[in-house]
């Protein structure tokens, strides 16, 4: 269906006002644009609270919830995060020409060269208790590194472009941070299309990012599939990056349909310009075998059901599959466990289109799932699918992401935990859709034991993040490169091609790993069943303005977890 004249124009002239734009805002020193980094942060501070309780509004939180807590750390916090260390590596450019890499934070494992970014600063080492590296993809060597990154901030005369950002519906933070994204390590001019899910985040993106839209750096467009079809295939769109799943992917690059499907399959591309795209995946979580005690059971409970709960499930990086070994004497009570978890957990609302019937067809598939928790008008429970036979490569609990609140289990046969990993990682690499994000948890005995094997699985799981003890979305809260592990075609697209956020500006990772401890005592504030809700606001509060004195503050409100 054709655009009505009106909002075709209104494009159009969006669209030439970036054209207009893009050379000079390429040409920009550094020093602006950290001045436009600046005002950005203060800005989008300034709509926090509001954006905060309108995203809550609108997915059905109560307000004084716990997830009020969950909405910052999704939102603000994230976007404050990234615009800080964004700030601090573009005047690192400023003064060295490129964010400096400190020679001890490098090293070497078989070739590849690997950098921990993560803490980047004493308040990282206090508040975030996390390690992380960003691993480099094969043609990367220590010689070369430094003409690895920040590739757009060493060209003598860079060349401006116009991106199209297809926005995500179902956090906030993703268009914020896809927007500086753009803007700032890939030094291109953009139009976010908001996706029609969160639309209503508009006037907030707008507010916090007029400095840029006054200077034509950035335009706004709303509507529906017609009008981002309409974009992408507009002559003054040069590139497109998407984030969704794999099917607006494909009709986007392929075309519609079954004819779009059969050049899929011939290979025929019918979008010639650049996409790059962050897709869906069917998250693993590894359980380990280990000696782990009874607390242990319960924390490790609570940690994969925060990877299941957040966002009521509507996230890419959601856990998706536990994986235990089979001969596990505790495996019977960890299930437990995770079920008696989400079994007491508050039902959410199942805002995000379409999770109905995806919900329905894992049931008719798995008419043994066990809906956990309360039932309601517009709410899926919390759902386990547990002993599935991990031989059944196309059970959908594989192979296709559900976008709600289900968790699948699966066992693994195997005679200790060394042989157990290994399988593991071949599942998760062979068997599950995607390679987005992975997570291992492991016991720090277990992993003693297992000395290097631990990080040959690391290095073996074909995915874009690994977290180990940690949800790997703690790669994209603390500013590291988020994307799907390299080398996805445009016919077999899985988890999309290219890295987002990126703070540290990295020209071609190949994976983020993070690493956190087994257990932390007093409970961290980013589980679920924490009653710490005033912790990660106060948290985000401080990423946009960083000092000692806010420290104190922010502890006693964790203590209360």
């Amino acid at each position: 269906m054709a655009l009505a004249v009106a909002l075709s124009s209104k494009l159009d002239q969006a669209v030439e006002v970036l054209q207009a734009n893009k050379q000079r805002w390429a040409a920009l020193p550094v020093e602006k644009k950290v001045e436009f980094v600046e005002v950005l942060s203060r800005d989008v501070f300034g709509v926090s609270d509001d954006l905060v309780a309108k995203t809550m509004d609108a997915k059905g939180i109560p307000a004084g919830s716990s997830a009020m807590g969950e909405e910052w750390g999704i939102g603000p916090l994230v976007i404050l995060r990234y615009l800080r260390l964004l700030r601090e590596n573009l005047r690192q450019i400023s003064q060295y020409g490129a964010p400096r890499i400190p020679p001890k934070k490098l090293r070497i494992r078989n070739d590849q060269v690997i950098v921990e970014v993560i803490p980047a600063s004493s308040f990282d080492r206090l508040l975030y208790n996390a390690r992380g590296e960003v691993w480099m993809q094969p043609d990367v060597t220590r010689e070369n590194l430094p003409q690895n990154v920040a590739s757009f901030y060493r060209q003598k005369q860079p060349t401006g472009r116009v991106a199209l950002l297809l926005g995500a519906g179902n956090v906030a933070a993703i268009d914020f941070a896809g927007i500086a994204h753009e803007l700032f390590v890939e030094g291109e001019v953009c139009m976010l299309k908001f996706n029609p899910v969160n639309d209503y985040i508009g006037p907030f993106v707008e507010k916090a990012f007029m400095s840029l839209i006054a200077e034509g750096f950035l335009q706004l467009a709303k509507g529906g599939a017609d009008v981002g079809a309409y974009l992408c295939n507009h002559p003054g769109i040069e590139k497109i990056h998407i984030t969704g799943n794999y099917r607006t992917y494909n009709t986007i690059v392929f075309g519609p349909g079954n004819e779009g499907e059969e050049r899929r399959r011939l290979g025929q591309l019918k979008m010639l310009k650049p996409v790059t795209s962050e897709l869906g995946n069917v998250g693993p979580v590894i359980v380990v075998p280990g000696p782990w005690s009874q607390s242990d059971l319960r924390f490790q409970a609570e940690n994969v059901a925060t990877q299941v709960e957040n966002n009521a499930a509507f996230n890419c990086n959601s856990a998706r599959v536990l994986i235990t070994q089979e001969g596990w004497p505790q495996r019977k009570a960890f299930v437990d466990s995770v079920r008696e978890v989400l079994r007491t957990s508050p039902a959410r609302r199942a805002y995000y289109p379409g999770a109905f019937e995806r919900y329905r067809r894992i049931l008719e598939a798995h008419p043994e799932a066990e809906p956990l928790g309360p039932k309601g008008d517009g709410v899926i429970p919390w759902t386990l699918v547990a002993g599935l036979d991990h031989s059944m490569s196309t059970d959908v609990c594989f192979t296709e992401e559900p976008f709600c609140g289900v968790l699948a289990e699966t066992s693994l046969e195997a005679r200790d935990a060394t042989e157990f990993l290994k399988k593991a990682v071949a599942f998760s690499n062979k068997t599950l859709f995607g390679n987005l994000s992975a997570c291992i948890i492991v016991h720090p005995k277990t992993a003693a034991e297992l000395g290097p094997l631990l990080e040959e699985a690391i290095a073996g799981l074909r995915y874009g993040t690994v977290g180990i003890n940690y949800w790997p979305a703690f790669g994209y809260l603390l500013g590291l490169p988020w994307g799907a592990f390299p080398g996805n075609t445009a016919d077999d697209i899985q988890s999309g091609t290219g890295f987002v956020v990126n703070s540290f500006m990295f020209d071609k990772p190949q994976k983020t790993v993070i690493y956190g401890p087994f257990r932390i005592r007093p409970k961290p504030v980013w589980l679920v069943t924490s009653k710490a809700v005033n912790a990660i606001p106060k948290l985000a509060k401080f990423e946009a303005n960083p000092r000692w004195s806010a420290l104190p503050s922010i502890f006693l409100s964790a203590l209360s977890s």
